[in-house]
């Protein structure tokens, strides 16, 4: 089926766009009114997850309420570890929290390898939410990165310093590098079931990489990072972003990899980006959630400099970060809006009268 909105797909290969695309991490979820009478009707956020049905319309919600030029399906990252044998639970208010982690050889001898099948109602989310979508604007699909999804697995659950996970990497490396395999090999099954179940792209995200330094990162995450692209892409040349939340040390290194978009926070400066990772990727981001606390003159004059500092090429306009549950939904209808009427004219952007 034709896509009717093609920017992201687009702008992630590089193509020539008539706009910046946008589209918000988090942008299905509390922030809209709409997903909490839905959430309402569930026992839970898992429940939720779990749900085809209920999944694909709350996907739909931001498309149709925001107008965001791509939906991203709704799931979690932690759906993985629990495919592969350590289930979770998310506590309201507390985030998730894993009753049993890794620490020994044993325990990685009892996970195993997700296939496809081990998270079918992601992919029935998919293919129900694609055939919804009905070619409007492209489905994102997602996963964790291995660093992250391993810091969960070790730690149990949320953490300021991932100290527990971090000390495994320390103190058993060659553990670390068992698990990293292993999770790297069933994200690798996964994102390639999403893009046969209808994913027109997908997202790795690395959400605790800054909690790394420089020389682990390079160590035990990018080596794995590059193998899941590698991977993807020969099933089908499907665009691919990597999103290395708080990684300001890891820019250059990011480049090298076979991805086809980064994503950036908004500690990351953008001109020095654009020099770092050159210009053969496409870059994404990179507002702060919180600009959308201010008033419209705020989020207007603020959005205006961020698309100015991007240009007019290779740019998927995004938050830093994902949405803030506390959000007015008018400040982010407002900001979507703005980016969708902004014209790039002689190297200036304008509004559009």
């Amino acid at each position: 089926m034709k896509l009717q909105n093609d920017l992201i797909l687009r702008a992630a290969r590089g193509e020539k766009t008539e706009r910046t695309p946008v589209w918000l991490m988090r942008q299905a979820g509390r922030v809209l009114p709409e997903y909490r009478k839905v959430r309402e009707k569930m026992g839970g956020f898992k429940e939720l997850v779990e749900t085809p049905e209920f999944a694909c319309e709350v996907t739909l919600q931001p498309v149709d309420i925001l107008g965001v030029d791509a939906a991203i399906i709704f799931s979690d990252i932690l759906v993985l570890p629990e495919a592969m044998g350590l289930p979770y639970q998310m506590i309201e208010a507390k985030g998730p929290w894993f009753e049993k982690t890794i620490k020994t050889q044993a325990d990685i001898d009892k996970l195993h390898i997700a296939q496809a099948d081990d998270l079918q109602y992601v992919l029935d989310a998919i293919s129900l939410t694609k055939e919804a979508l009905a070619g409007k604007v492209p489905l994102i699909g997602f996963a964790g990165a291995p660093w992250t999804i391993f810091a969960y697995m070790t730690e149990g659950s949320g953490s300021k310093t991932f100290s527990v996970a971090k000390r495994f990497l320390y103190t058993q490396p060659k553990l670390a590098h068992a698990l990293l395999g292993k999770i790297t090999q069933s994200t690798i099954h996964y994102l390639i079931a999403q893009v046969k179940a209808g994913a027109d792209m997908v997202q790795l995200f690395d959400s605790w990489a800054g909690v790394l330094s420089p020389a682990q990162y390079k160590e035990f995450a990018l080596p794995y990072l590059a193998e899941i692209c590698r991977e993807v892409k020969k099933t089908k040349e499907v665009p691919i972003t990597v999103f290395a939340k708080d990684a300001f040390f890891a820019r250059k290194d990011l480049a090298a990899i076979p991805c086809d978009t980064i994503g950036l926070d908004w500690t990351m400066d953008i001109a020095e980006s654009k020099a770092l990772i050159g210009p053969g990727k496409t870059l994404q981001g990179n507002m702060d959630p919180c600009l959308l606390y201010a008033d419209e003159e705020v989020i207007y004059r603020e959005t205006l400099q961020m698309l100015n500092a991007f240009g007019p090429h290779r740019h998927i306009a995004n938050l830093g970060h994902g949405l803030y549950p506390d959000t007015e939904k008018s400040k982010v209808k407002f900001f979507v809006d703005t980016i969708k009427e902004f014209k790039f004219q002689s190297n200036t952007v304008h509004a559009q009268s």
